[in-house]
């Protein structure tokens, strides 16, 4: 029985550093900017005003969920999407080889005119 426990604990550890060595996988919608929580939902969005969406879900560096108040007053590079109404869904704060990957689209413009790779992660511009 001690046996089973200690092989079922040394799993999970186990998987806890896989999960966490795993890279991410951004969507094509995904665009990347410079995000400051200033009075949750209230942020800046490369400096400008924006908005949390209702039900945004923000993932710190290590892929774990992030409360918006925990991260006030925080400068950190991420990628994010929008929802319909323009206000901030999903973001994810970058590790430093994910901010390493450029070209990255910071407008909705840009990811128009680039192509993306999504297996490999990357953009590229024409």
């Amino acid at each position: 029985m001690l046996r089973c426990a200690l092989i079922a604990a040394t799993l999970s550890v186990c998987a806890a550093s896989v999960t966490a060595q795993s890279p991410r996988n951004f969507p094509a919608t995904a665009l990347r900017g410079e995000f400051v929580i200033t009075a949750p939902p209230e942020i800046l969005l490369n400096k400008r005003p924006a908005r949390l969406a209702p039900g945004a879900r923000i993932r710190g560096a290590d892929n774990m969920m992030v409360m918006s108040g925990a991260a006030v007053n925080q400068r950190l590079l991420v990628h994010y999407t929008l929802d319909l109404q323009g206000q901030l869904l999903n973001v994810w704060v970058l590790t430093p080889s994910e901010a390493a990957r450029k070209p990255w689209p910071a407008t909705p413009q840009e990811a128009a005119g680039w192509s993306f790779n999504a297996d490999a992660q990357t953009w590229s511009k024409p």
